[in-house]
């Protein structure tokens, strides 16, 4: 039995933000299971998930608008740690009572901000060091709005001379909120504060890897086929050849995969094909001659959409042809 790569999982609620799938990329490279959801979610579905963590990216609009985006209530309810980026912090702020105004002086790009309190999000992470002793991080800005009074439960971390609350927490909900954006590198030490909040706030583990993502799709392989046989039409292409190894590695010679030459291909495309799965990697590979069944196969040409549609048609009815062919021995 494999692990449960889906145990500890991280809602990314999206509010619009161009770096939001950055966000994403950067949870999923710490080994985290993650999906990233539009804002307007309802509480049933994050139930339903059972996030670990919640991430509120930032985002274009503007908090002071009204019927700007807002989180769902049940994202401050659900007793799991939240960290919100940007316009997510804004919101964030104005939804726990905090307040936030539009500001003349925008900060776009690099700065510098000074850690003031210790908070378990960025205790031990640094730049460098004012002469006081206290800590810097060189981090990458792009807001006009800002904070101008947090939640009276929270505390200032960090801040900027134009902006006063660049980092806040409430140590107890575990509730974190940030001006600038540590999703993108030049935040220098925003992949320490995503691990921070993701691995030691969250508690959740490095399950989603490529190794145990393999494992688990073939233990689902194994449940689903059992004993039974499967026919596979193998292109060479990605698709189907990474469905060809999982399927492979999962039930071995009752796999049988059938590989359509229409004539189309590149110069020794097919036998590179069927050295490398049959030979190579030991799959069982039946290798078609497409013949006349694939019309102007030896011409070069540009295909239309309904000619591209008729191709795939007559590889399908070709690989059906083997399947009852292989059903009858």
């Amino acid at each position: 039995m494999t692990d449960n790569i889906h145990k500890h999982r991280i809602l990314i609620l999206d509010f619009g933000s161009q770096y939001t799938q950055l966000v994403a990329r950067r949870v999923r490279e710490l080994g985290v299971y993650c999906e990233l959801w539009a804002w307007d979610v309802t509480e049933a579905q994050i139930r339903e998930f059972n996030p670990s963590g919640i991430i509120l990216s930032g985002g274009p609009e503007s908090t002071t608008e009204h019927n700007s985006p807002r989180a769902p209530q049940y994202v401050f309810e659900a007793g799991v740690p939240v960290f919100g980026v940007c316009y997510g912090m804004q919101t964030m702020a104005m939804q726990l009572g905090g307040h936030v105004e539009s500001s003349n002086e925008r900060e776009f790009g690099y700065a510098q901000v000074e850690v003031v309190t210790d908070s378990a999000l960025v205790r031990g992470i640094e730049d460098s060091l004012t002469a006081e002793g206290k800590p810097l991080l060189d981090v990458w800005m792009s807001h006009g709005d800002k904070v101008t009074a947090i939640p009276s439960d929270f505390v200032t971390v960090a801040s900027t001379e134009t902006c006063p609350f660049a980092i806040m927490a409430n140590e107890e909900k575990r509730f974190y909120g940030v001006q600038f954006h540590p999703e993108v590198t030049h935040t220098r030490q925003g992949m320490r504060m995503l691990e921070r909040f993701v691995r030691d706030i969250c508690q959740c583990e490095a399950l989603w890897t490529p190794a145990k993502i393999i494992d688990d799709a073939v233990e689902r392989i194994r449940q689903q086929v059992g004993n039974d046989k499967v026919i596979l039409g193998l292109s060479g292409g990605v698709d189907s050849s990474v469905t060809a190894m999982l399927l492979h590695r999962a039930i071995g010679k009752n796999l049988t995969c059938v590989f359509v030459d229409n004539g189309l291909l590149r110069l020794n495309e097919a036998q590179q094909v069927m050295d490398m799965f049959g030979d190579h990697f030991g799959l069982n590979i039946v290798h078609v001659e497409g013949g006349e069944a694939f019309p102007g196969r030896a011409e070069r040409r540009e295909r239309s959409g309904s000619q591209t549609q008729n191709h795939r048609s007559r590889v399908r009815r070709s690989v059906r042809r083997r399947s009852v062919e292989a059903g009858r021995r």
